[in-house]
């Protein structure tokens, strides 16, 4: 993953201050330009003048500016709107946002503002929680053993090659459900069980050793059970301060009725998540991006 522009989401609060700041710091790590945009959480229209959310936002861009060496521009667009986010949001390769909930009745049949936004953006989406004061020390990687989790741990170790990543796997469970009730034999479950631990053990083995985690300390783990339960109860025993997962493209409607495990990470989980889309990219489009304004960063100010 190679990172040369982020777009940070802040609705002007203590908290999009925070978010903002945890863009500024992966942008430092990774020598890219931050774009901060203004949009309330709830993604309904602007609630700020546009007037006082210029001159914030104008601010907040030379204080990051200046307080990581940075290159920061702010976005013109104030409209606050799910749809602005999303065009916006085609310019950049990792797109920062907080976690902030609508309490309105409707965001529990339409979404809470981030499930919404991760279905309108095929960007790997940061949803920042935690004090940006220090990087990532410990990077939780949920994996299905797709070939897919192998962008997943290669995108990991490239976020922030400082941090030691871990690889998880739950075995799902419900199929043994099944056999007991078309009366398998508990030796035969047992045994499909190890044969299934066995697999899931060479497999990540297999991700663990690709060219580019294998220079970093990599280690895994193996749960059984609902994997976003199970995910997220390893990312409190290990410490981890990122959670890894991919995402699967859903309606409202599916993720409504049936959920995914990328939502209900997003529900338990108490760290930073980072939601990497399927098929995904991270390169920018080849045409010219919209018109922003920003502050250069001291070295750069003539």
């Amino acid at each position: 993953m190679h990172i040369q522009s982020i777009l940070a989401i802040t609705d002007l609060s203590a908290r999009g201050h925070r978010t903002v700041r945890r863009a500024a710091s992966i942008a430092a790590a990774h020598g890219a330009l931050l774009k901060i945009m203004y949009a309330p959480m709830a993604f309904a229209g602007a609630t700020e003048t546009g007037a006082h959310a210029a001159r914030h936002l104008a601010g907040l861009a030379i204080e990051m500016a200046e307080g990581f060496g940075i290159l920061v521009k702010k976005v013109d667009d104030l409209s606050g709107r799910l749809e602005a986010i999303a065009q916006e949001a085609r310019w950049c390769d990792l797109l920062v946002v907080g976690d902030a909930r609508d309490p309105c009745t409707l965001a529990v049949f339409h979404g809470q503002p981030v499930a919404r936004l991760l279905r309108a953006v095929r960007k790997p989406v940061l949803v920042a929680r935690l004090d940006a004061a220090t990087r990532y020390r410990r990077i939780l990687v949920a994996v299905d053993l797709t070939d897919a989790s192998r962008h997943l741990v290669e995108l990991a170790w490239a976020f922030d090659d400082t941090a030691e990543v871990e690889l998880f796997h739950a075995l799902n469970t419900l199929h043994e459900g099944k056999l007991r009730y078309a009366d398998v034999s508990d030796y035969t479950i047992k045994s499909l069980r190890h044969a299934c631990a066995r697999h899931a053990r060479e497999r990540m083995l297999s991700l663990s050793d690709s060219s580019t985690a294998r220079r970093n300390r990599v280690v895994s783990a193996i749960g059984q059970g609902d994997p976003a339960r199970q995910a997220t109860v390893q990312q409190q025993y290990s410490k981890a301060e990122l959670l890894v997962v991919g995402k699967h493209g859903h309606s409202a409607i599916a993720d409504f009725v049936f959920g995914s495990v990328a939502q209900r990470v997003l529900k338990w989980s108490v760290s930073d998540v980072l939601v990497v889309p399927r098929g995904s990219g991270t390169s920018l489009p080849a045409h010219a991006e919209p018109a922003t304004q920003g502050a250069l960063p001291p070295a750069l100010k003539q």
